[in-house]
């Protein structure tokens, strides 16, 4: 086995390179897998930007499909060679935000046991998932193995994509027959409008401001679908609810204006459920949150993780209940990443998802 190994380090804002990086020594808990698939999440051009500081020479991205490639010690139920994904939150499961039920913002075993985003660690505070190898912490809860049958690209959504996106429609509430609002159909978005589908929505109305994205939320269940170049949103949804607004509103982009429209179009009682990465402060409209009397919810996630929540994702897939596969628009050798990243990060080519391909 080789020592050494192809990475995507961040090197300072603007610039992320290919380097080469010792492969991972795993630990008893731990395990190597060899990635032969990953992508690029808009996390990772906020990274780029210098939007979110992460350590200089970290290895970047938290999207991996790959086989095991070792095991530590203490992993048991796994054997090498078999194809897996990990999450790209992936908790300890051990430390009190865990057994809180609140496993995305895992502390680990220090204090109290909670950090905001603290089982995000591939790609943040742990080396990611851009790489040739991945060194995957606590394996035992979260390794998943890959159904047969299944590609590469047809589960590579869910370590992130679909895990946020679904965790948007199940914190939106949403019940049968309900009226929801899915604003910015990027890929999280399309995720969340497909979500909203499968919990049994009975109307989805699909915000963007892109042809083609508008057309994919229509394979992903949006019934209604508004430009936002062409129309006030806004007006139009409460024309379309009669008045009375959406049962919920699901914000998927992460700016002022649109968390504001997902406010102002729902109904009382409503539920606002926030997806968004925020890059600034928020302003709540005094009207629109009815000085505080609407009886309105706002709910914010980040994705969950761990080896159960993944087999319920590629359950879906298997079952031929979703297909996401239309979401990779273009595909990338790892060696190619720069190229990849400037795509992406320009949102050029009516691009969506990358497939980079690394083994």
């Amino acid at each position: 086995m080789p020592t050494m190994m192809k990475a995507a380090i961040f090197v300072e804002p603007g610039r992320i390179e290919i380097e080469d990086k010792p492969i991972p020594a795993i630990g008893p808990n731990d395990a190597l897998m060899r990635v032969t698939t990953t992508t690029i999440c808009g996390t990772d051009v906020h990274i780029l930007k210098g939007e979110y500081s992460v350590e200089r020479g970290l290895t970047i991205g938290h999207e991996p499909v790959g086989v095991i490639e070792k095991l530590g010690a203490n992993v048991k139920g796994y054997k090498e060679g078999q194809r897996v994904i990990a999450g790209a939150i992936c908790p300890s499961f051990t430390s009190y935000a865990c057994q809180d039920d609140c496993c995305s913002q895992d502390g680990g075993h220090h204090g109290h046991g909670y950090k905001p985003m603290g089982g995000w660690r591939f790609g943040n505070t742990i080396d990611g998932a851009q790489a040739e190898y991945l060194l995957v912490p606590d394996a035992q809860a979260n390794l998943s193995p890959v159904p047969d049958g299944l590609t590469d690209e047809q589960v590579l959504m869910c370590p992130d994509i679909m895990s946020t996106g679904f965790a948007g429609a199940e914190a939106a509430g949403i019940k049968i027959g309900d009226t929801v609002a899915v604003f910015a159909q990027g890929p999280i978005g399309l995720c969340a409008t497909a979500g909203a589908r499968l919990r049994g929505a009975g109307m989805i109305i699909a915000v963007d401001g892109v042809d083609e994205r508008l057309a994919m939320a229509k394979q992903m269940g949006a019934d209604v679908t508004l430009d936002f170049r062409k129309v006030d949103v806004v007006e139009e949804i409460l024309k379309i609810t009669g008045g009375r607004g959406v049962d919920s509103a699901i914000e998927a982009l992460g700016l002022q204006q649109t968390f504001e429209s997902a406010l102002r179009v729902l109904k009382p009682g409503g539920t606002l459920s926030s997806l968004g990465v925020y890059s600034q402060d928020l302003t709540i409209p005094l009207g629109a949150f009815c000085a505080g009397l609407g009886d309105h919810k706002i709910v914010t996630s980040l994705c969950p993780g761990g080896k159960e929540r993944m087999r319920r994702l590629m359950s879906i897939i298997a079952a031929g209940r979703l297909d996401l596969g239309p979401m990779v628009t273009h595909r990338y050798a790892l060696e190619n990443i720069v190229e990849a990243y400037d795509l992406f990060s320009h949102q050029r080519d009516g691009v969506l998802k990358v497939a980079l391909k690394v083994s």
